[in-house]
């Protein structure tokens, strides 16, 4: 089996494993997913979720919160983590937001990579949920599953993992399955105990089996 086909069949089961693809962090607005995906780093989703709804609570919309000082944000984002430094990315991501795209959240990748705190994997979020262009969002389960299925060969560098995912993933499909990827890593394939294989859609087919 090719990687190509390799990719068409996992894409598949977990389709069929779940059905909905959507994003685990709350928001309404591509700023406040701008805003969620920043305090994720090394924190969940689901306390990030949480977070946010006092942040927007004190700052409801885009201008308010790009009005505030960083450390009036970190004082309500500290919870997540990294406070300080997420605190001042977000600030100077929405007063950037504000003085030069006019309030919007550009639609163009390069673009997004200009904002503070936005790296490749925020930006192909952004892409792929907010705009609904192809996207490959290489966060840890992607990275974790996609060496243990055998879909890329030991790479762990987030662009790396990227590239070579994106010649064997069909650009409409990227987004939705690295979703399922998220769902599919923290059920069966974990990352903190043993994978839960005999329960997996995909042991069959999985180079890994398993075995790190």
């Amino acid at each position: 089996m090719t990687k190509e086909e390799l990719a068409l069949e996992v894409i598949a089961r977990l389709k069929k494993e779940y059905p909905v693809a959507d994003c685990t962090l709350d928001y309404d607005q591509a700023w406040k997913l701008l805003v969620s995906v920043r305090l994720a780093a090394q924190c969940t989703d689901a306390r990030v979720n949480v977070v946010v709804e006092d942040l927007y609570a004190k700052f409801p919309d885009l201008e308010s919160l790009a009005q505030a000082e960083p450390e009036e944000i970190e004082e309500i984002v500290r919870p997540c983590g990294l406070g300080k430094s997420k605190a001042r990315d977000i600030s100077a991501c929405m007063r950037m937001l504000r003085d030069t795209y006019g309030g919007k959240v550009p639609d163009d990748f390069n673009e997004l990579l200009k904002l503070p705190g936005v790296g490749r994997k925020s930006a192909n979020l952004v892409m792929g949920d907010v705009f609904g262009k192809p996207a490959i969002v290489t966060d840890t389960h992607c990275i974790r599953l996609t060496n243990r299925i055998g879909l890329v060969d030991q790479i762990k560098e987030p662009k790396k993992v990227e590239m070579a995912l994106w010649k064997i993933i069909p650009p409409e499909e990227g987004s939705d399955f690295c979703h399922r990827l998220v769902y599919h890593g923290r059920d069966v394939c974990t990352a903190r105990t043993k994978p839960y294989c005999e329960k997996c859609c995909l042991a069959d087919i999985c180079g890994k089996h398993g075995v790190e």
